[in-house]
């Protein structure tokens, strides 16, 4: 898939990958959020071309009843103050994808870097969506335009669209997107879909 005035990042990052192509003329931030464990590290490091900048820690006992691990046996890490990855969608536009802390006690750092974002990607895990509440509703409240991302894990339920739509309380004009954020084609469409629904609603301007 390739839209939105776009090259195809996936098949390989520019050539020095450290440092902008000198042809982009613009840079877009882009909030990646949602809930604790939903996957925002993950879709940011798929997605970044540049080695992303991760603030993660190690989970200790101090977290138990504080985190919810509910089917997160794995999980041993958690983001503490952001992601930080940088994709070129065109010779001319690059975006810089600023992933959340999904955790409330964190939240004073979501608000400062929310500020100045053009757009969000709110991840959500079907298997608790009521975990999202909080995110999307921060996200209406603040008027930053959001599609949510579905997260599709191995046991990830199928709903109908309108009876999801309605379990979030998503505004009409707030896109349902699917992706398994560890493949990177899959969250690089994502990313496509997104750009081209910020762009259709004349949130952003490509230049081609």
């Amino acid at each position: 898939m390739a839209s939105a005035n776009s090259a195809d990042p996936v098949a390989g990052p520019p050539a020095d990958p450290q440092y902008l192509p000198s042809s982009v003329q613009g840079a877009v931030k882009i909030l990646v959020t949602g809930p604790f464990g939903v996957g925002k590290t993950t879709l940011v490091g798929s997605l970044s071309e540049i080695t992303p900048l991760r603030t993660e820690e190690t989970m200790t006992a101090a977290s138990a009843g504080v985190d919810d691990l509910t089917g997160r046996g794995a999980k041993t890490t958690t983001t503490v103050a952001l992601d930080f990855g940088r994709i070129t969608l065109n010779p001319r536009l690059a975006l810089y994808l600023f992933g959340t802390p999904g955790q409330q006690r964190f939240w004073p750092l979501w608000d400062d870097l929310s500020r100045g974002a053009l757009g969000a990607i709110a991840m959500v895990d079907l298997r608790r969506p009521d975990e999202s509440f909080d995110v999307l509703g921060r996200l209406e409240e603040q008027q930053i335009p959001f599609a949510v991302a579905v997260n599709t894990f191995p046991d990830t339920p199928s709903y109908p669209e309108e009876e999801l739509r309605s379990a979030l309380d998503l505004l009409p004009g707030a896109p349902i997107l699917y992706c398994d954020a560890r493949d990177r084609r899959a969250s690089y469409d994502l990313l496509i879909d997104f750009v081209d629904h910020l762009h259709r609603t004349s949130v952003l301007e490509l230049q081609r």
